[in-house]
């Protein structure tokens, strides 16, 4: 190979080769293993000091060998080196692949056919034409067992699976990407941490208008079952994220808190309730009530009620 690729060339293609391999054999993902790897970034240096180290001992042993050379010698040695970076084997490749014959043998070739002269060539189809045609046979015969025997996927079927696959990671990445939560995500936070998190944020930023406590000052009291926006985490996490009513409510917090501290304050927030503050700001709003967590007793419940009036009217009007 050091007598057809000049330096150059060598070394960068075989750097790229192993740096090739390193990434293949080494998935990180998202990021390149030499940036994720400190160690791998120091190994592929030290490749490339080896690759450039070798090239230089090996030019080094070339001049010393040149220098014991007599001038005959060292004239056909540059030669032929010179004649080795013409790249004649893919010269020859490329000969072969267009099957084409020399000049001098054109003679084997020529048909009977004359037009003024002009004579015609009977060369046959180029290799590189027939070993094409041949894989496009071998490709389609394949391609029919595949998909038309075995019932292969087809192009929709294949899109409806990696639709199916992005849809999976997405819901498991969001699981995880908490800033990701918005008012039609956000699910009520108990756990500890996160609402140790959520009263940091909430002494830090709203105890100016709610009190330490919750009970209220220029804010409404957060401790009793009365909204001006409503309750529950959805209504909550959107009044912090958006802000209260226009002109006299709360400033949006959106620009300050990412979603995820939004979630975790809107939590405690609601912790909250049910609490006795020292100095309860009377009730403003109305009282909230979480329809979607009607139970099938209240359900019944209801129906039973209807079935009462119901029948208290039928019976009024038999009397009438």
């Amino acid at each position: 190979m050091r007598n057809l690729v000049p330096s150059w060339i060598r070394v960068p293609v075989v750097f790229f080769i192993i740096f090739g391999a390193v990434e293949f054999f080494i998935d990180s993902g998202e990021k390149p293993a030499f940036i994720e790897y400190p160690v791998v970034l120091l190994f592929l240096l030290l490749v490339l000091l080896i690759l450039i180290a070798i090239e230089a001992i090996v030019g080094a042993l070339e001049n010393v060998m040149m220098h014991k050379l007599d001038e005959e010698a060292k004239v056909k040695f540059l030669a032929e080196k010179e004649k080795a970076y013409e790249f004649k084997w893919f010269k020859d490749t490329y000969k072969k692949l267009l099957g084409q014959k020399p000049i001098e043998e054109e003679g084997e070739i020529i048909l009977d056919h004359n037009y003024d002269g002009i004579k015609e060539l009977d060369n046959s189809l180029p290799p590189w034409w027939l070993y094409g045609f041949y894989a496009t046979i071998i490709f389609a015969a394949i391609y029919l067992v595949r998909f038309h025997i075995f019932d292969g996927d087809s192009q929709l079927d294949e899109l409806e699976i990696e639709l199916a696959e992005a849809k999976t990671a997405v819901e498991a990445y969001k699981k995880t990407a908490k800033d990701l939560v918005d008012v039609n995500t956000v699910v009520l936070l108990t756990d500890a941490d996160d609402l140790s998190t959520g009263k940091s944020i909430f002494e830090t930023n709203c105890v100016a208008c709610h009190m330490a406590d919750g009970g209220g000052g220029i804010g409404p009291n957060l401790t009793d079952e009365y909204w001006i926006l409503g309750g529950g985490i959805k209504n909550v996490f959107n009044t912090v994220s958006e802000g209260g009513r226009s002109g006299k409510g709360m400033i949006p917090w959106k620009a300050q808190l990412k979603p995820s501290q939004i979630a975790k304050v809107s939590s405690y927030v609601l912790t909250l309730q049910g609490t006795t503050p020292a100095n309860p700001k009377a009730p403003e709003g109305d009282i909230w009530v979480d329809e979607s967590a009607e139970t099938d007793t209240d359900t019944a419940t209801k129906e039973a009620q209807t079935e009462t009036t119901e029948t208290a009217v039928t019976e009024e009007a038999v009397t009438e």
